[in-house]
């Protein structure tokens, strides 16, 4: 597991602000929110999330049966907070197998949702065609929010996006044929509104997925 920050676009090492940048720097990619170290799966690291980030920390709340949560990080610094958001579930694939879901909510040009996308990022406007009806709808914090999908992703995952509280919302999902869970219109609850619900969170082994370079 990762002990330092990292490049939210490329996973790659980040140098801290110093005295000749205020800002967190990407040799590739220049000023960055880091990437703060993944937390292995438990109420208390979910809540410290909840606490230090600026966006919405989405889960589908209830989970589906048999589902858990499995990680949880933000990219974003102490002073400025957490500007983008990735949560991590498993559980049973709608047509057998595992499942596994990132949901990542982000403010624009922070690139972590395309990332886990396996995309050149760091938005999904590019890869979207909002003239067509969108191919999947949640319910995010009681909203009816459409999500299109992101053409260009691997093979291996299903991508869909859209805007939700007026940030991109991402939901990335293995394998592809699992993609399936997003037609049932599932409910996303913003964990920072969630209050002592929290606790009840049920928690699995932290997803590699959130690993991944």
């Amino acid at each position: 597991m990762r002990g330092e920050p990292s490049c939210p676009k490329c996973g790659g090492r980040v140098r801290a602000p110093g005295l000749f940048s205020d800002s967190w720097q990407c040799d590739a990619h220049g000023a960055v929110y880091p990437l703060q170290p993944v937390i292995p799966p438990s109420v208390e690291a979910l809540s410290v999330v909840v606490h230090r980030t600026q966006v919405p920390v989405w889960m589908p709340w209830p989970l589906p049966v048999g589902w858990l949560f499995t990680g949880v990080t933000y990219a974003g610094d102490d002073r400025g907070g957490g500007r983008a958001s990735a949560v991590a579930c498993t559980g049973p694939g709608p047509l057998g197998g595992m499942g596994e879901l990132i949901l990542v909510a982000e403010e624009l040009g922070v690139g972590l949702g395309a990332r886990y996308a396996g995309m050149d990022g760091p938005d999904p406007g590019p890869h979207m065609n909002v003239e067509k009806p969108p191919q999947a709808k949640v319910l995010a914090a009681g909203r009816p929010t459409p999500l299109w999908l992101v053409n260009g992703a691997p093979d291996d995952r299903a991508v869909f996006a859209g805007e939700a509280r007026g940030l991109w919302l991402w939901a990335v999902v293995w394998p592809e044929q699992s993609g399936l869970l997003m037609y049932d219109e599932l409910v996303l609850t913003d964990l920072r509104d969630a209050g002592a619900e929290v606790e009840l969170v049920p928690c699995g082994a932290l997803s590699p997925r959130l690993l991944e370079p």
